[in-house]
């Protein structure tokens, strides 16, 4: 790792890889006002145009460093309620009204987070110096087919976001923590696991079970980094078949993070219609009662528990990406090192 320290790798892994999108927030979250949060090392703002479009800029003025989230919003822009300067979503300061065609005026001086909107979530993209332009998103089918319906499930967890990753990497944690959940109590409390690499990630599951029990995870590269796996379901669950659940999880702060979670079904006509309602009047309830065993958990970790680990063979899977997200780090910021960046 040739001039990258490991303060350095670490400190950008704490706040989030860049030139990937991220989900930010439910889309709920964003109404008639500007919205203030704290994600991946920034503090951005968030607001609706006078047709739904969402925008996003880095919370802060160029004229004073006073928040934007504090102004007004007037459709593609934001006027700052300290002096009035106008901020377009695009980042350009298009108008100082107290001082007309002062050198700040034209100038793109914020930070400009392109968003879509999809799913129930406002997802933005993050990139460094070098890649400012978004790269393709590609979620998962489970959120992109008809064939699918789903619910968001969001929180926010006290912890660092890695710790969460960690946490659906394993799925041997579900035939223990999870033992009295009505989907997780079958299957055999031994397993040995294998990497199985696919075209945009890899799936570590067990070995000779499928379809039992919490049996295996995939991780994905997409233009954005999520997990998924399946989890099957009794006669009690409704029909559908197995319960997929897709997870991403972004860093707030480095003692907190956003789990996001999408819990999906494949089905249609009057079987979604049922498992839509079962889902609300009965299943909801059980899946928060298994959210907040994990919640618990994790949030009791010590921050430097995983420099204080003995591993064995059920956490091959959570190393690789470890490694993998690691190698990511390291790259980024040697390229940006040659081209003369700081991160």
């Amino acid at each position: 790792m040739t001039g990258i320290s490991e303060a350095a790798v670490e400190d950008l892994l704490a706040k989030g890889l860049r030139n990937l999108w991220y989900p930010i927030c439910p889309s709920s979250f964003v109404k008639d006002k500007p919205v203030s949060l704290r994600r991946l090392g920034y503090k951005m703002v968030l607001w609706r145009e006078r047709d739904g479009t969402v925008n996003a800029l880095e919370d802060h003025c160029p004229h004073r460093g006073a928040p934007l989230s504090l102004g007004i919003v007037m459709d593609d822009r934001l006027a700052c309620g300290y002096h009035g300067v106008q901020v377009r979503k695009d980042g350009v300061a298009v108008s100082v009204p107290g001082s007309p065609g002062c050198k700040l005026e034209g100038m793109k001086c914020v930070k400009v987070f392109p968003v879509k909107e999809t799913n129930d979530v406002i997802f933005a993209y993050v990139g460094d110096e070098q890649h400012p332009d978004p790269v393709e998103m590609k979620l998962p089918e489970e959120l992109t087919s008809e064939e699918f319906s789903s619910f968001l499930c969001y929180a926010e967890w006290r912890g660092d976001y890695r710790y969460v990753y960690d946490n659906v990497m394993d799925p041997m944690h579900g035939t223990y923590l999870h033992k009295q959940s009505h989907s997780m109590s079958f299957g055999d409390t031994k397993a040995k696991f294998q990497i199985r690499d696919t075209d945009t990630g890899f799936v570590f599951e067990k070995i000779g079970q499928r379809n039992v029990n919490f049996d295996w995870t995939e991780f994905g590269d997409t233009g954005i980094h999520w997990l998924r796996l399946e989890i099957p379901y009794p006669p009690t669950g409704g029909p559908g078949g197995n319960f997929h659940i897709v997870g991403m999880y972004t860093p707030i702060t480095p003692g907190v993070s956003a789990v996001f979670h999408w819990r999906c079904r494949r089905l249609s006509g009057w079987q979604r219609d049922t498992w839509r309602f079962l889902y609300k009047n009965r299943l909801e309830a059980r899946h928060w009662a298994v959210l907040e065993q994990d919640r618990v958990m994790l949030e009791e970790f010590e921050p430097d528990a995983n420099k204080r680990e003995i591993l064995y063979q059920h956490d091959m899977g959570l190393v690789r990406l470890r490694r993998y997200f690691r190698n990511k780090a390291e790259a980024q910021l040697q390229s940006l090192a040659a081209a003369g960046h700081a991160e």
